[in-house]
């Protein structure tokens, strides 16, 4: 089961069985941009490198609160990037992207699980959505893993949503 804890800055850890999700921070720069700018680590992130000054932008905390940003870490270890984004304030969306190295390993469902966790219980969302590339067979089952479904999307793009039980 996943567990949460607040760090200084009020953000929020969390814990999954193999992985541990921390808040990205402007310390993060140099790491996220390597990624980022690495052909192999946005093949199905957009497709394009990206620069840092991109990267400053957006995957290291700087649009607090309206997405949160993590590094994925197993045994301790920066293996992946994740967010999640409010859409309201019952509902938003996941990203999340793994180094080649660890995917196919069950890091995936295991970071997601925990992200779920946080936002169906902590804050209490009803519905979450992700929008993998579909030709991206192993992303598409790592969510399907972690118990996303695939709905209908007015854009023809696959879409996948995960509804939290009603209490």
């Amino acid at each position: 089961m996943a567990e949460e804890k607040e760090t200084p800055d009020g953000t929020t850890m969390l814990h999954g069985t193999m992985t541990r999700l921390v808040p990205t921070t402007e310390a993060d720069l140099d790491l996220l941009a390597g990624w980022f700018a690495s052909p192999d680590f946005v093949v199905y992130w957009g497709g394009v490198p990206l620069s840092r000054t991109e990267v400053a932008a957006k995957y290291v905390g700087r649009r607090r609160p309206r997405v949160e940003s993590y590094l994925v870490l197993a045994e301790g270890a920066p293996v992946g990037y994740a967010q999640f984004w409010y859409a309201d304030e019952a509902e938003g969306g996941i990203d999340l992207v793994l180094q080649p190295d660890a995917q196919g390993c069950g890091l995936g469902p295991d970071a997601t699980r925990a992200l779920l966790a946080h936002l169906g219980g902590e804050l209490g969302w009803r519905r979450v959505t992700v929008d993998p590339v579909r030709e991206n067979v192993r992303a598409v089952r790592a969510w399907e893993k972690a118990g996303f479904r695939q709905v209908p999307s007015e854009t023809g793009e696959l879409l996948m949503e995960f509804r939290f039980p009603s209490s």
